[in-house]
């Protein structure tokens, strides 16, 4: 009988740590986040510009890890039209303003 009333009131506790939790960060007072193994907040494919050339053709302007590729999309498939190691992160702000 005292296991049950010991368990009973271990839940009870934790059932108000997590009302009290919940309140606290509906109010904005508490922040949390729980964490993934590894870098999960690196993005490794980023979209830099698209521009449309007709209405089934394209350019895309993606980064990759680090490396920005230039990439031609068409009805018959994509092509890399240029690999090349551009640092796009001065033109970035100056294209966006």
């Amino acid at each position: 009988m005292e296991e049950i009333q010991q368990a009973v009131v271990v839940i009870a506790v934790l059932m108000a740590m997590g009302i009290a939790l919940y309140v606290l960060r509906s109010k904005g007072m508490v922040k949390f986040a729980l964490k993934r193994i590894g870098n999960s907040n690196a993005r490794r494919l980023q979209s830099i510009e698209r521009l449309p050339l007709t209405a089934q053709h394209s350019l895309h302007l993606v980064r990759v890890a680090g490396r920005v590729i230039l990439i031609a999309v068409s009805p018959g498939g994509c092509s890399v039209l240029e690999g090349g190691g551009w640092d796009t992160t001065h033109d970035e702000g100056r294209l966006a303003g």
